[in-house]
């Protein structure tokens, strides 16, 4: 395994469907203009609530990519 230096970001991503859906959003955003993205962490979820239910979800995540 060779050695990697690693560059890490913050994101937010949002779905009115899932958490899934806000965080591979996020990540399909970034990869347009980011190389070589690597992992990513989910460091918070929030949601908005309208008539006691579930209307939106908003996930910020750290994303990490290898240097060239």
């Amino acid at each position: 395994m060779s050695n990697h230096v690693y560059k890490q970001l913050e994101l937010v991503g949002s779905s009115n469907v899932s958490i899934e859906e806000a965080v591979s959003s996020a990540i399909a955003k970034a990869h347009e203009t980011i190389r070589n993205i690597q992992w990513f962490t989910v460091t918070e979820t929030r949601g908005q609530v309208v008539d006691g239910k579930v209307a939106h979800w908003q996930v910020a995540l750290k994303v990490g990519f290898t240097l060239e």
